[in-house]
């Protein structure tokens, strides 16, 4: 089967989870660079890695990569490229491009120059003058960094976080992939509970549903590529019923997301029945001071509020001392903490079992992890005599 170079792009701090995820996925010849994860595979893992990804942001297929010191080089390398492998003859192929610390540092002019090149290399395969532009959308990237250009097609459309259940959000919605790296760093298991007391949207607790079902996160969107004639269809349809053969929808889960919030719970459990996975989360109003549990050895994994207003700061280091003292009581579980206060540990009454830094959109975080104690292995009974 024809092989490809693709890129899953990731946010700063979790490539190396994306790399995990791409390695699970069977693929193994992976490099791991900033903000991106190049591995080659067979054409199957442009549907596969959009389908099962969760933690990327989205999946590239790379056409080419040299360096480009004046536009005629990019020009010239941009045309010998082998577009029409890809793209069709009524295609729609705008172009978008990125620099940095670069010769060629105007974007503008190198994606004029890049939109030029492809059209001149695809008139000499389709002999016509004029591309109306009107079929499959294939949206290139010319990204220039450190004089070398990379130039690919996105495969993905609209970004792998938007999973389609969530058409309502609340305030300050986390991103579903960010959310599903926080529950993957924190190496929770299906049969543990899980609990989020800041639940908002129903992202986090949304997302462990999917992880502990093993439901691929793109099992109910659809993706730009799957119009592209050079895929065969025969590979989305072995894909598509991929994700279905292994999901493990009787896998039973221990899922609770509270919030002070009553109209953010109704979108989270619409957002939750959007998901298919309402019937294993339980949603309930409840202020993190109230939180109690029997359940031992359970994990807890939120994003509260990060105060990033001014004013707000005070509000929220009393939050956090607050959830210190709530969560004390629970000295058996885990923590997984993640916030932009960089004395969250003081506030917190707690120093972290380790810290990873993290960018939540555009602000810089920390994600704390407090581990509690694993729970006792069964005790085996020695067979009598």
């Amino acid at each position: 089967m024809q092989k490809v170079e693709l890129i899953a792009t990731a946010t700063f701090g979790l490539e190396s989870v994306v790399a995990e995820e791409v390695k699970a996925l069977g693929y193994n010849q992976v490099q791991v660079e900033n903000g991106r994860v190049n591995f080659t595979a067979d054409i199957s893992a442009i549907a596969r890695a959009n389908l099962w990804l969760r933690t990327a942001d989205r999946v590239r297929l790379k056409i080419g990569e040299f360096k480009a010191t004046t536009f005629d080089e990019l020009f010239e390398k941009t045309k010998a490229l082998p577009w029409s492998d890809w793209i069709t003859e009524d295609a729609t192929f705008p172009v978008e491009g990125k620099s940095v610390k670069s010769t060629l540092y105007s974007v503008p002019d190198c994606q004029a120059i890049v939109k030029k090149a492809v059209v001149e290399s695809l008139k000499k395969t389709y002999k016509t003058d004029w591309f109306e532009e009107k079929g499959p959308l294939y949206k290139i990237e010319v990204a220039l960094h450190k004089d070398m250009a990379t130039l690919t097609i996105d495969t993905s459309g609209p970004g792998l976080h938007k999973r389609g259940y969530r058409g309502l959000i609340g305030t300050a919605p986390l991103k579903e992939t960010m959310a599903a790296a926080m529950i993957i760093l924190s190496r929770w298991k299906p049969d543990r509970v899980f609990m989020d007391p800041f639940c908002g949207s129903g992202t986090l607790p949304i997302e462990a549903a999917l992880i502990g079902q093993n439901i691929a996160p793109g099992m109910n969107r659809e993706f730009v590529c799957e119009s592209w004639p050079a895929i065969p269809k025969t590979v989305w349809r072995e894909a598509r019923a991929e994700t279905h053969d292994l999901a493990r929808y009787d896998q039973k889960l221990e899922i609770i997301g509270t919030d002070v919030d009553d109209e953010i719970l109704k979108i989270a459990r619409r957002n939750a029945e959007e998901a298919g996975v309402d019937d294993q989360i339980h949603f309930q109003r409840m202020d993190v001071r109230d939180i109690r549990t029997k359940r031992k050895y359970g994990y807890l994994i939120c994003n509260p509020p990060y105060g990033e207003r001014l004013g707000e700061w005070k509000q929220v280091s009393r939050l956090y001392g607050e959830m210190g003292k709530t969560f004390a009581a629970m000295d058996t579980w885990s923590f997984y903490i993640i916030t932009s206060d960089e004395q969250f540990e003081e506030h917190f009454g707690r120093q972290a079992s380790k810290k990873r830094k993290l960018y939540n959109g555009n602000i810089k975080v920390d994600y704390y992890q407090f581990f509690g104690p694993k729970p006792p292995r069964p005790s085996v009974v020695a067979p009598t005599e």
